[in-house]
């Protein structure tokens, strides 16, 4: 079965916005990577979803959007975002562009993501 990278990502990240973390988690294979700047490495499903909820819990408004979704493998597709958010510990406004790279397995479900921030403007 052929799977839609663009369209994977495109509903991943819906699920962000709407912080919908059962969809989120499930999104995640057990074995997955997470790499980013400002995160570091997460190893498996359990901990990034330790740090995103970690992470949402002090940016509980965050909206994120894609400018570009694009197919850059079979199994892979690249994301140009920007998004915005409030901290919930300090009030202060938080801005951040950059763009991830989203590998899954065959079934569909996230293996690697790759975070690269252009820039943090807070």
């Amino acid at each position: 079965m052929a799977i839609d990278p663009c369209a994977l990502v495109a509903r991943f990240h819906r699920a962000i916005n709407e912080l919908d973390y059962a969809v989120i988690e499930d999104f995640f294979a057990d074995d997955a990577r997470y790499a980013s700047g400002k995160v570091g490495g997460l190893a498996g499903r359990e901990e990034i979803m330790v740090a995103f909820r970690r992470y949402f819990a002090e940016y509980p408004d965050q909206v994120a959007e894609d400018s570009l979704i694009e197919q850059v493998s079979p199994l892979a597709a690249r994301a140009v975002w920007s998004l915005s958010a409030t901290s919930a510990t300090t009030g202060a406004p938080f801005k951040r562009r950059g763009e991830e790279t989203i590998t899954f397995n065959v079934e569909g479900k996230i293996v690697d993501v790759a975070v690269t921030d252009y820039d943090a403007l807070t």
